[in-house]
């Protein structure tokens, strides 16, 4: 199976049911983990794949949950939790695997409350993903009917529950230990650090946290081997990955394809390339808190090491094109008005600093930009971009897509300060465009 993630997908969109996902070869990975491996054997065999984390951090998978004490005398009780809040713009990937095969995310649920011995699992939903809701919650009943989860799972010693939590919305729900307390009923503010969630974790207890597609990868993973899961890929780290493209490309959408697979493949061939008449300038390869990676660069692996050498990061892997008839300062505006307005306001310099940003992009864009904003935006790279300076990573990221615009498109800041308006604007004008 190539596509482990995708092939079994529905062509008219619905997602599988049980007996469906069963004739796929649904559950065998969790019976036969039940039946024939100990806990540990199953987080070996996660390690030994190099599975790391989809969510965007790209931890491996298999040592995160090695942190979670078990054996007797272990705190109990111990939580997976789904994080499946995908508020990061320009990311849509979990919800193509929420909406077609919820199926699979349980399994993978259970092969890593198996692996932790945990006594429960929630999935964490956004909740503008009402539809994706509506078919996890039923694949879940399902689930319990056929005893795939409850007591006694497949009539081993094995009992997990497992429930959905629809999130009333905000990006920093997101983040793990935002989303821990959200799911507790209170302020998603991100928890200091440590201790981590591994030990003190939902309600105080010991706690994994891993996202939609990670999970999603689990079943495979059992089932035919760490080497088959290997590879997949096109390097060191294993599988296969969603990569998604928007933007002005001529087939926006979702693939899965080798981990490893060039910007410049996924853009050209499974994209379709720019829309006629427009050039492609950069791409934000991982979500909206990722760095600008120039048109010279796309050669260039997407997975977690390689876009290091480009100053970048995958992220989430889902790459957002500018075009070379989007104004750049427009862009990096948008994208920080979006940060600032959802930022918790737990750290000043998150929640002071991104609506500075955002106020000294507007002013630049709108024809009331100074030579000295230049600096202040200098500044504020410098103060939010180290990691440290705040409790979670929500405003370094805010701040990476700034601080390259700033590196790779100076000229463009300068020449909205000296014109005294958007130069993409009166182009547009001229041309009739509204």
């Amino acid at each position: 199976m190539e596509r482990p993630l995708t092939d079994n997908l529905r062509a008219d969109g619905q997602p599988l049911s049980l007996r469906e996902y069963m004739g796929c070869g649904g559950y065998k990975a969790l019976g036969d983990a039940l039946r024939g491996l100990a806990p540990a054997d199953v987080t070996k065999a996660v390690k030994d794949s190099r599975l790391r984390g989809r969510g965007g951090a790209g931890f491996p998978t298999g040592l995160k949950w090695s942190f979670i004490e078990t054996g007797p005398g272990a705190p109990e009780p111990r939580y997976v939790v789904c994080n499946a809040d995908e508020m990061e713009p320009g990311t849509f990937k979990d919800k193509v695997l929420l909406l077609g095969n919820p199926h699979l995310l349980i399994e993978g649920i259970l092969l890593a409350g198996y692996a932790v011995q945990a006594q429960a699992g929630y999935i964490f939903l956004r909740g503008e993903y009402a539809e994706a809701g509506r078919r996890v919650q039923v694949a879940i009943e399902e689930a319990y009917e056929n005893r795939y989860v409850g007591r006694n799972i497949l009539r081993s010693d094995f009992s997990f529950d497992l429930h959905l939590h629809m999130s009333a919305g905000r990006y920093m729900c997101g983040e793990e230990t935002g989303l821990l307390n959200a799911l507790e009923g209170r302020r998603a503010n991100p928890r200091g650090k440590p201790p981590y969630p591994a030990s003190v974790g939902l309600w105080g207890k010991p706690t994994v946290v891993n996202n939609v597609e990670t999970l999603c990868c689990v079943p495979h993973i059992l089932r035919n081997g760490a080497d088959a899961f290997l590879k997949l890929s096109k390097t060191s780290d294993g599988g296969t990955k969603l990569y998604g493209v928007s933007g002005k490309v001529k087939h926006p959408g979702i693939w899965e394809l080798p981990m490893g697979t060039s910007l410049r493949e996924i853009i050209e061939e499974h994209a379709g390339g720019m829309q006629e008449g427009l050039g492609l300038r950069a791409v934000i390869p991982g979500g909206a808190s990722t760095e600008f990676v120039l048109e010279k660069d796309l050669d260039i692996p997407m997975d977690f090491d390689s876009l290091k050498q480009v100053k970048s990061r995958m992220g989430t892997g889902t790459v957002i094109v500018l075009d070379d008839q989007t104004c750049p300062v427009s862009m990096v505006w948008n994208l920080e008005q979006f940060f600032a307005q959802e930022s918790c306001g737990w750290c000043t310099p998150c929640w002071a600093g991104l609506a500075w940003v955002a106020e000294t992009l507007f002013a630049i864009e709108h024809g009331g930009g100074k030579p000295e904003d230049l600096d202040i935006l200098d500044m504020h790279v410098n103060l939010l971009g180290p990691p440290g300076h705040t409790f979670c990573a929500l405003a370094p990221g805010a701040i990476e897509p700034l601080e390259s615009a700033l590196r790779h498109f100076r000229d463009e800041f300068v020449r909205h300060i000296e014109q005294k308006h958007c130069p993409y604007m009166a182009r547009q004008s001229a041309a009739g465009v509204e």
